[in-house]
């Protein structure tokens, strides 16, 4: 990659630290890390794309270390994934309604945090390229992202939720192929367990609602779904 991406990890374990850093940046990544949330706070958090973060620690604890995050707006977008030995319900709640993106709870291994990274990183760009437009068009099949809503031949046809962001995703990233497993991250995020054969059920009422485009939401056998006119 040509600039790396960016990651901060907060953790009281300086062994933990240093096993993470090191497979993150196999990975590719630029890996900074930091020993307490007062530390993490004097450094120059916008510069991050992603932060993993510890939940106990020292006076400052990791849901306080989030909050003041997500009040300032200069890093209130940066992805954070909570890693910690704390399971509750309550704990995990606490975390999500904060802004997290995700919630590791430990021991973990190192695959999952791998994979729990570049599943959230995933999911942020395509949010952050959604975002940069207001209306995506093709022909007289069009969205509007903030009305939420999509026309057809000038009426709105009633779509789900799912369906829509579905179509947004497509749209918005017209010839390229998503794997089932990037649809899922994407538009299901953590919200329940779901399998492949939903993304195949939503793709096939899509195609059906969206009348005559709906050729243009193509399968690529082995590989996935995309649109392409």
């Amino acid at each position: 990659m040509s600039e790396k991406v960016k990651i901060l990890v907060v953790d009281d374990e300086e062994s933990l630290c240093e096993i993470l850093q090191f497979n993150l940046e196999i990975e590719g990544y630029h890996v900074d890390v930091a020993y307490s949330a007062e530390q993490a706070l004097q450094m120059d958090l916008e510069k991050y794309s992603l932060i993993l973060l510890d939940i106990m620690m020292g006076q400052m604890n990791g849901l306080k270390m989030a909050r003041e995050i997500k009040r300032n707006r200069q890093t209130a977008h940066i992805p954070i994934i909570f890693c910690t030995a704390k399971e509750s319900e309550e704990d995990t709640v606490t975390g999500l309604n904060i802004g997290a993106d995700d919630y590791i709870a430990k021991p973990f291994s190192v695959r999952e945090v791998i994979a729990r990274v570049k599943s959230v990183l995933r999911r942020c760009e395509v949010k952050n390229q959604t975002s940069e437009v207001s209306k995506i068009c093709y022909e007289t099949l069009c969205i509007e992202i903030e009305k939420k809503c999509c026309t057809l031949n000038g009426k709105e046809i009633d779509l789900t939720k799912k369906e829509l962001e579905i179509l947004i995703l497509f749209m918005k990233n017209k010839e390229k192929i998503f794997s089932r497993e990037e649809i899922l991250d994407c538009i299901w995020n953590n919200e329940i367990t779901v399998f492949d054969r939903t993304v195949d059920v939503n793709i096939t009422r899509l195609r059906k609602k969206i009348g005559q485009y709906g050729k243009f939401i193509v399968t690529k056998i082995g590989y996935g779904y995309g649109f392409r006119a």
